[in-house]
């Protein structure tokens, strides 16, 4: 898992990407791949 200050460029990177809020924090998850995942931090 990535852990990024800014979202917006991993969600632009796949078409399947959502962003996601868990237990306060952001997450961008991405169902298709589901290696690909990221975090704000």
């Amino acid at each position: 898992m990535k852990i990024a200050s800014s979202l917006k460029t991993l969600k632009l990177r796949h078409k399947a990407c959502r962003v996601v809020k868990r237990k306060g924090r952001v997450y961008v998850i991405n169902k298709q791949n589901p290696r690909f995942k990221a975090r704000a931090g």
